[in-house]
């Protein structure tokens, strides 16, 4: 792999839109390179377009972890095996999406073109994605804070500390966020990520899905991943100040084993406030909106009709195992 696409499936899984849609909704999706993975509850689908206009797809039944495992039925363990099961086949549609788009990658002055991205390829980027997050969100941010302790000594309170600790976290995810988006290639995931927000709204208006119809839609939809981010900054910064450590060592340890805790508790925020849209609890993701005029990019027609193709394949896939089609 050269170094250019190893940076660019990097950006992409740094990017990729985390919990998209949980197990309480009916459809959703994630943007991948040059298209869009729809899911249905018990089936995915993703489409792809090829540099040569034809759009392809895969799609495979997609079983629900809590009809398979009961205990992902129960309270803050269902939100880190929804969160597993999303990374899981985020990176599974990413990789289908990848392997396309090197197919229209012209060939080498030796006449050699770029074979399918293997395993160890997409195993040795995610761990280098996972250690990069653990740098930038966890030990960056707790460097420095303690580092200001010595000029400013009223960080030395543990709720002032991890108040400053969480916004300089999120001072880091927004400079972040900023920069890829100002990329070309990430640029048009976003357009794609608009295409997947709009489809889905047109989808659950009960309106025909056509073209025309999504794009009357916003790209700004309340259960997007961004809105989950922002929530998990804003939980880690409650759960962090009931750590009873003083030493960093053991604040850095501790902030990584927390890392399930924290994505179990937002998943029951989230979750509580997709469904009671007017309660307190749900002014939480609002934020989030307002961060998709990053996240999402007014999607053209053609990109419009990639989201609607890999919706049709979930659905049919759907129907085909008799699949009940209701919001849980």
């Amino acid at each position: 792999m050269s170094p250019r696409a190893f940076f660019r499936l990097f950006t992409q899984i740094q990017m990729m839109p985390v919990l998209e849609s949980g197990e309480e909704t009916l459809v959703g999706g994630q943007a991948v390179m040059e298209g869009v993975m729809m899911r249905a509850p018990h089936s995915y689908c993703v489409a792809v377009r090829k540099p040569d206009g034809e759009i392809v797809t895969e799609e495979s039944p997609l079983p629900r972890l809590s009809e398979k495992y009961r205990i992902f039925k129960y309270p803050l363990i269902r939100g880190v095996g929804t969160l597993f099961q999303a990374m899981k086949l985020g990176l599974k549609a990413l990789r289908f999406s990848a392997n396309v788009a090197m197919e229209g990658i012209e060939p080498d002055k030796n006449g050699k073109k770029p074979g399918e991205l293997s395993s160890w390829a997409i195993t040795l980027n995610l761990i280098f994605s996972l250690a990069f997050f653990i740098f930038l969100y966890k030990f960056v941010p707790l460097y420095l804070v303690t580092a200001l302790q010595k000029w400013v000594p009223e960080l030395g309170g543990r709720i002032a500390f991890n108040a400053a600790d969480g916004v300089i976290r999120l001072l880091i995810f927004l400079v972040f966020l900023y920069s890829v988006s100002r990329m070309k290639d990430i640029r048009r995931v976003f357009q794609y990520h608009g295409a997947e927000h709009k489809v889905v709204f047109n989808f659950e208006s009960g309106q025909p899905v056509t073209v025309e119809n999504a794009q009357r839609f916003t790209t700004f939809h309340p259960r997007c991943g961004t809105s989950f981010l922002l929530v998990v900054m804003i939980v880690s910064m409650v759960v962090y100040t009931f750590i009873p450590f003083d030493g960093f060592a053991m604040k850095f340890i501790s902030r990584i084993l927390l890392l399930p805790v924290i994505t179990g508790i937002s998943y029951e925020l989230i979750r509580f406030a997709a469904k009671r849209r007017g309660s307190v609890l749900a002014t939480l993701t609002a934020p989030g909106l307002w961060l998709q005029r990053i996240t999402t990019q007014p999607p053209s027609d053609d990109q419009a009709a990639v989201a609607i193709r890999a919706l049709d394949g979930a659905m049919a896939l759907e129907r085909q195992q008799g699949g009940e089609l209701v919001i849980a």
